[in-house]
């Protein structure tokens, strides 16, 4: 049956034999299969009977076996064992036979080794006693050569003795051996002093350079003794005379000390040299001792001359010729003794070199009166700085070129390499940083007092005053370029040179600054002479009738005007711009101006109709078209404007759009110019809608209507997310009944216009900048003074300074806003052509 057959549920331990049934028996026509069915099981249950009896058969016999098996094992390790303790048995017995068997060998071979010591022991001692018998009479005879070979074989003999000093012969030996070498070290000494003092050199040359053999032998101390006295005995008449005789000894003799010193080492040369061995180098040894000596009498004798009873100074021109002639001897001991390159001292590429060993040895004395050298370049820089300042830019019979610069700041930067030069061959301490702070001093001196002051209107005992003309604020241009490059230079100079420990107190970045700051002065310069010739156009623009005009044109009369004067004064300028990042420089300015002059010049031109708005923004159209070629006015014909300039000149002046685009929309209905002023001026201040009405020439009485009307618009949910002021028409002045000029108005709104600190919009203001002491360009303290109703004059084309110093602190402060200005100015021109300064080949300032 196959339900029978598969049994596989037979083996589940959740066997139901009732669900099997059922699932056998399903139907009542299976009944009749229950016998066939009964017969199947009993025949499966039988087979499973006989299986299950023949596995225990099977696991019985299985386990008897094992038994066996493990009995055998265990009968195996037990006779292993057996054996191995037999072998360890044996292996002790014959170890110890084998002992027994080489003992007397070990013994033989013992006693040959003592005997073998012990016979080198004596031979050695009959060799230490025949020396040292040998060396007694050779340094009674003065035989010193073969004195110095026993010597040293005595000495090294008695060193395998040590360890033998308790046996009284052997110690008796050894204080008999100590005691000639004192006895040959203190005749050998007697010798020399003898020779010399008799004069006997010549004779007893040879006898004396066998006796420094001898002093090689005993070591160290004997030879720094020779040395040490010799020394002592060459130097002895120079201390006699230099340091007992105050005149002999003064500063004014330097000189002869050298010359004595020179003459000693001629002497040495020609007839000691011959005497001491070459390695001792006792020519150093004595070089070494006299520097010594000096050092300290220069120390004693410069203490003295500070303290002197008369109150006199010391004399700085005394101390840097003794300074001099004691670096020269110090090299000229270096060339001599040490056969070493001498350090560079006028260049800078030294730095890694190794400190020669005479290097301020005489001239360290001087180094703490090095001050006194550094006042006197103060002083000689304090002399200089006002000559420079009345010289003439520009020699009278040299012609101007674009590259020239002032020839008194290559004067001031040579002068600063030579001092430099000077004081890093003195000192790379302390004084080399002081002088670095009187460096930096003096070129914020110059910046102030000598360019900024040619750059400046000046009074001329006549009206009008004196105002600097292109090529004069071309060359200082140049020259603070010039500056700032070379005080970069200096900077690194003097890091190269200075001690590691003090590279962080030399800092001359905010005197680079200063010059960025006077340079941005000249760019701004050279933007106000283009602003002084447009007041023809000016004029022309406000004495248009804009409130009579019936029907816009393509341009205004003033535009063509405008643009011809604003081309043919920059054509000039930007030839006379050698490098690109002054002409763009030059330009942004320009246009930052040009666009702050129009607004105001709007201003001026109200009442201005829905026409003369719409006119005004067309002509501003044609203005950005204009102004977008100044970039290339001096350029070939055909080169086109650098995508960044034509963009940042677009920028500029889509600021009139907003403004202007709001003035054409008529006041009637009220709600259309709510609305033109909501989406183009976009904030929400009841001011600023005020000054649009005022703009357009709406009555006071109708004003009120349309700013209700705006206040219930602005607070519409359209409008909630509108800043509450516009910072370009909040800044704005708009005053009634003023007849203030366009020249003053554009430098009136000039600071308004601008919510930030722009270099390239502050120059109408910076000396104001630097008198009056802000930190930030855009604040009010910056066009206060321009308000409407000023008097009506245009502003100079320059920066008004007074004649002469103001005093310390106001000088200070020129100078912390002119390290401002710079740095506002170095970012500035970052943005278009790299660092400050620095021409890049193919750079056309677009970037």
């Amino acid at each position: 049956m196959p339900e029978v057959g598969t049994i596989s549920s037979f083996d589940s331990v959740e066997y139901d034999p009732i669900e099997h049934l059922n699932a056998i028996f399903s139907h009542p026509s299976t009944l009749s299969s229950v016998s066939k069915t009964s017969r199947a099981l009993q025949r499966y249950q039988y087979e499973l009977d006989v299986e299950i009896a023949q596995r225990v058969a099977e696991q019985i016999t299985a386990d008897g076996e094992s038994v066996q098996r493990m009995q055998a094992a265990q009968t195996d390790l037990a006779e292993l064992f057996q054996k191995i303790e037999s072998v360890r048995e044996r292996a002790i017995h014959t170890e110890q036979t084998i002992t027994e068997m080489t003992a007397d060998i070990k013994r033989l071979d013992n006693t040959k080794r003592n005997l073998t010591l012990s016979m080198t022991a004596l031979k050695r001692l009959q060799m230490l006693t025949t020396a040292y018998e040998q060396l007694r009479g050779l340094s009674s005879s003065r035989q010193y050569r073969e004195c110095a070979q026993l010597l040293q074989a005595v000495i090294q003999l008695m060193g395998h003795f040590k360890s033998y000093r308790s046996i009284d012969q052997i110690a008796t030996l050894s204080r008999n051996v100590s005691d000639v070498q004192r006895e040959l070290l203190e005749q050998v000494c007697e010798d020399f002093e003898v020779t010399f003092a008799k004069g006997e050199l010549a004779q007893r040359r040879g006898m004396l350079a066998d006796a420094c053999l001898v002093m090689d032998a005993l070591g160290d101390n004997g030879r720094a003794r020779l040395i040490t006295w010799y020394c002592n005995t060459q130097l002895r008449e120079y201390r006699q005379v230099f340091r007992g005789n105050d005149e002999a000894g003064s500063l004014d003799n330097i000189s002869r000390r050298y010359s004595w010193f020179k003459r000693m080492l001629k002497t040495y040369d020609e007839q000691h040299a011959a005497i001491f061995p070459t390695p001792w180098r006792v020519d150093e040894m004595l070089a070494n001792a006299f520097c010594e000596g000096t050092r300290d009498d220069f120390k004693a004798i410069l203490a003295k001359s500070i303290r002197r009873a008369d109150g006199q100074s010391l004399d700085v021109n005394l101390l840097l010729s003794c300074l001099q002639e004691t670096l020269d001897f110090e090299h000229s001991l270096e060339r001599k003794l040490t056969n070493s390159s001498r350090m560079s001292i006028d260049t800078f590429t030294s730095n890694d070199e190794k400190v020669p060993p005479f290097a301020h040895a005489i001239s360290e004395a001087f180094e703490p009166y090095l001050s006194v050298w550094v006042e006197a370049q103060e002083k000689q820089l304090s002399v200089m700085l006002p000559k420079y300042r009345q010289q003439p830019l520009k020699p009278p019979d040299e012609d101007f070129s674009p590259q020239m610069v002032m020839s008194s700041s290559t004067e001031l930067y040579s002068f600063y390499r030579l001092t430099f030069a000077q004081c890093s061959k003195l000192s790379t301490g302390a004084p080399l940083v002081e002088l670095s702070k009187v460096f930096a001093k003096y070129l914020d001196s110059y910046a102030q007092q000598v360019l900024l002051y040619h750059i400046s209107e000046r009074p001329s005992g006549q009206t009008p005053s004196r105002f600097p003309s292109t090529e004069d604020t071309i060359i200082v241009l140049n020259t603070a370029d010039y500056c700032f490059n070379t005080c970069t230079q200096l900077e690194e100079r003097i890091k190269g040179r200075v001690e590691d420990s003090l590279k962080a107190s030399i800092d001359l970045q905010s005197q680079e600054d200063a010059f960025m700051g006077v340079a941005s002065a000249a760019i701004r310069g050279l933007v106000r002479m283009v602003e002084a010739d447009l007041e023809p156009a000016w004029r022309e623009m406000r004495n248009t009738g804009w409130s009579r005009l019936q029907g816009v044109n393509d341009q205004s009369p003033y535009v063509a005007e405008l643009l011809q004067r604003v081309n043919a004064r920059s054509r000039v300028i930007l030839a006379m711009l050698h490098k690109q990042q002054y002409a763009r420089a030059f330009c942004d300015n320009l246009v930052e101006l040009l666009a702050s002059a129009y607004i105001a010049n709007i201003i001026h031109c109200r009442p201005i109709p829905e026409v003369g708005a719409e006119q005004m923004l067309l002509d501003s159209y044609v203005l950005t078209k204009g102004f977008e070629e100044l970039l290339t006015l001096s350029a070939p014909h055909g080169t086109t404007a650098p995508a960044g300039f034509v963009k940042r000149v677009q920028q500029t002046m889509n600021r009139l759009s907003p403004l202007l685009k709001t003035l054409q929309v008529r006041p009637s209905p009220p709600e259309a110019l709510v609305q033109a002023y909501l989406i183009h001026i976009a904030d929400k201040s009841d001011v600023n809608f005020r000054k649009i009405l005022d703009l357009k020439g709406v009555r006071k009485q109708d004003q009120g209507q349309l700013v209700e009307l705006f206040i219930a618009h602005k607070s519409g949910p359209r409008n909630e997310s509108l800043p509450q002021y516009s910072a370009f028409l909040t800044s704005l002045v708009v005053n009634t009944g003023t007849t203030t000029t366009t020249g003053n108005l554009a430098s009136a709104q000039l600071h308004n216009l601008q919510g930030r600190f722009d270099p390239s919009v502050f120059g109408s203001a910076i000396m104001t900048a630097a008198r009056d002491g802000v930190d930030r360009f855009g604040s009010p303290a910056l066009g206060g003074s321009s308000a409407a109703g000023s008097r009506s004059v245009s502003p100079p084309p320059g920066i008004v300074i007074q004649n002469g110093d103001s005093g310390n602190a106001a000088g200070g402060n020129v100078n912390q806003n002119l390290r401002n200005i710079g740095k506002f100015f170095k970012r500035d021109l970052g943005g278009f052509g790299g660092r400050f300064g620095v021409h890049r080949a193919g750079e056309d300032g677009g970037k």
